[in-house]
C-alpha cells in the first residue's frame, strides 16, 4: 500500500503590531533624532556663535552683535603681519603635507607589504611622536637643533612638523594598503611594467583616497601646530598659530574671529571638496 502523506501543518499567521508597540518605536526614533540634532548643535554652536562675533562692528567680542561690518576682515587683510603669519603657515604646511606623503607611503608600503624582522618595533618607532606630549618634542627639538644650529629657520619649522605629521600618513596609507592584493604588482611587472611604473599606475590609483586623507591631516594639523612651533619658529618664521597667539594677550576684539572664520573656511573647503575632486579623478 501507498503511505498517504500528511497534509503540513499551516503556519501561524503574525500578529499585528500593537499600537502601544508602534508608539514606543515612533517616540524611541523621535528621541534618537533629537538626541544626535543636540549633539550636532553642541558641536557645532561654538563655530556658528565665532563667524556671527566676526561680522560684529563693536570693538569688542559681543553675540549678538548689535550691528554687522566687514571691518575686521579687512583690518586682517590690512595687518601686514598678519598676511605673513598666513603665508608662512600656508607655505609649511604645504611643504610638510608634500614631504610626510611621500615618506608616509614609503615607510607604509614597507611596514604592511614586506616581513622582517624588528618590523612591529620599527612600526612603533614611526608613531611614537603620538605618545609624547607636545612640550617634551619642543623641548628635545630646541636642543637638537641648537646643536645642529639649525634653529628658527623655515626647514627647522618643516622637519619638526614632518615627524609630527607622518604617523598619521603612515596610519591612513596603511589602512588602504591593507586591502591591496599584490597580485595586480605581479601581473603589471608580466606584463613589461617597471616596478616604479607598477606603482604609479596601479597601486597610487587604488591606495589614493589613504594618500590624500593623510596628506590633508599632515597640512591641518601642520597648520594648527602651536606648541612646537612655540619653541623652534624665530621672529621671521612667525606661523598665523603664534601671532593669534601674541595677538589675543593684549587684545580683545573680532579680529581673532575674523581670522577664525576665515581658517573654517579654508579647512572646509580642503576638508570636503578637494578629496571629492580627486577621488573622482
Amino acid at each position: 500500500m501507498n503511505a498517504v502523506s500528511k497534509p503540513a501543518p499551516a503556519r501561524p499567521e503574525p500578529r499585528p503590531a500593537l499600537p502601544w508597540r508602534r508608539l514606543g518605536e515612533g517616540l524611541s526614533q523621535v528621541l534618537q533624532n533629537l538626541l544626535i540634532a543636540l549633539i550636532y548643535a553642541f558641536l557645532l554652536a561654538p563655530i556658528i556663535v565665532v563667524v556671527i562675533v566676526s561680522f560684529s562692528e563693536s570693538a569688542y567680542l559681543v553675540f549678538p552683535p548689535k550691528a554687522l561690518s566687514l571691518r575686521w576682515y579687512v583690518a586682517f587683510f590690512s595687518d601686514s603681519d598678519f598676511v605673513r603669519a598666513l603665508k608662512n603657515s600656508l607655505m609649511v604646511g604645504a611643504t610638510t603635507a608634500l614631504i610626510s606623503s611621500t615618506l608616509g607611503i614609503l615607510a607604509s608600503i614597507g611596514l604592511v607589504k614586506y616581513k622582517f624582522r624588528f618590523r612591529d618595533l620599527l612600526n612603533s618607532l614611526f608613531l611614537s611622536p603620538l605618545t609624547f606630549p607636545a612640550i617634551v618634542l619642543g623641548i628635545a627639538m630646541v636642543v637638537f637643533y641648537a646643536k645642529v644650529k639649525l634653529s628658527g629657520t623655515f626647514w627647522s619649522l618643516v622637519c619638526a612638523h614632518v615627524v609630527l605629521t607622518v604617523p598619521y600618513v603612515i596610519r591612513t596609507v596603511s589602512a588602504s594598503l591593507y586591502g591591496f592584493d599584490n597580485v595586480l604588482l605581479e601581473a603589471a611587472a608580466n606584463l613589461g611594467a617597471s616596478p616604479f611604473t607598477a606603482f604609479r599606475r596601479v597601486m597610487l590609483p587604488l591606495i589614493k583616497a589613504g594618500v590624500i586623507a593623510g596628506a590633508i591631516f599632515a597640512f591641518i594639523i601642520s597648520f594648527d601646530e602651536l606648541v612646537v612651533t612655540l619653541f623652534i619658529a624665530g621672529p621671521r618664521m612667525t606661523t598665523l598659530p603664534i601671532k593669534i597667539f601674541n595677538y589675543i594677550e593684549y587684545t580683545s576684539d573680532p579680529t581673532v574671529a575674523a581670522i577664525s572664520s576665515i581658517l573654517i573656511v579654508i579647512m572646509l573647503l580642503i576638508g570636503v571638496f578637494l578629496p571629492r575632486n580627486f577621488v573622482a579623478a
